[in-house]
């Protein structure tokens, strides 16, 4: 199998010991850059594919070491959030400079040797767990040159691969990554297009064409991030997700569908990278409405999780 190692790519987060995003335990490897704004995003440092700066202003002593580190002036004591993002070129060296941790820098060009030696460390998990390697973002297909040597890579290693996507991307990077793939975690959020648009920032024309052309080449598991007042209320809880199911049904290799409700773990994120939380006031379904939406997938002939 021919794999070029040296192909770089942006990583903002190694995770390892995840029991989710597929079987098994799993390492799971973020990517940079994603086409989609979602209101909900629990990972907007992860939106931009350049590496950017965070900013914790709990941490920050005021001390002006970062001001004296920045040689193009973006960081300022004056600014409640010290850096100007329109000038930002996110290279690190504040955070180099800040000595109590206030700064981070999220983003890493690496390749995909460094990649695999840093998964090589828990192979001996993958294999007794029959686990494996995702790769989320982001949106991996951003990179999809990357993603597709080092979901190669993972593959001649015999680990099981996935990835989690929106598949919005073009035809081609799609038929780049995918034969690399065992499990696709496809996210459908609605297929009201007007909606999908005004809460994500792009059409979902694309995604579910992309879905059809990912479903015939793997194995595909949809997930619905369930959000209040988006793709479901009160008035006709279950309808979007019905529709969303009858969408399925015209899928290949379709038998499981994730119900992922809406939380707001990430929201705390949004400040640190100077952006505005748009979801706030969201109310939370209970566990007894969850499980409703549980049984109508269900209804509707697929196996279903809540999470995952």
């Amino acid at each position: 199998m021919d794999i070029n190692y040296e192909t770089q790519g942006t990583v903002f987060n190694i995770q390892r010991y995840s029991i989710h995003d597929g079987p098994g335990i799993r390492t799971i490897v973020f990517l940079k850059g994603c086409p989609l704004s979602c209101r909900w995003c629990s990972n907007p440092e992860s939106q931009t594919r350049a590496a950017e700066m965070i900013f914790n202003q709990m941490d920050c002593t005021g001390c002006g070491r970062c001001v004296s580190a920045c040689n193009i002036g973006a960081i300022s004591m004056e600014n409640p959030q010290r850096i100007d993002r329109s000038i930002c070129t996110g290279c690190g060296k504040c955070q180099s400079a800040c000595i109590y941790e206030a700064l981070e820098q999220k983003g890493e060009q690496m390749t995909v040797a460094q990649v695999m030696e840093q998964l090589k460390k828990d192979s001996s998990y993958y294999r007794r767990s029959g686990g494996g390697i995702t790769l989320s973002g982001g949106e991996p297909l951003v990179q999809s040159e990357f993603a597709a040597q080092l979901l190669k890579a993972c593959q001649a290693q015999g680990w099981h691969t996935a990835v989690e996507t929106t598949v919005f991307a073009p035809e081609e990077a799609i038929r780049k990554v995918f034969p690399y793939v065992d499990l696709a975690l496809i996210d459908i959020k609605s297929t009201n297009d007007r909606q999908h648009r005004e809460y994500t920032g792009c059409s979902n024309e694309i995604i579910l064409k992309n879905a059809v052309l990912a479903a015939e080449l793997t194995k595909v598991t949809v997930r619905i991030p369930v959000i209040p007042g988006f793709n479901t209320d009160p008035g006709d809880p279950a309808g979007e997700i019905r529709k969303i199911c009858g969408y399925a049904k015209s899928l290949n290799n379709v038998d499981m569908i994730h119900l992922l409700p809406y939380h707001t773990y990430g929201e705390n994120k949004y400040q640190l990278t100077g952006r505005q939380y748009q979801m706030k006031g969201t109310g939370f379904l209970s566990d007894r409405e969850q499980e409703q939406l549980k049984q109508v997938v269900e209804a509707e002939g697929f196996a279903c999780m809540i999470g995952g």
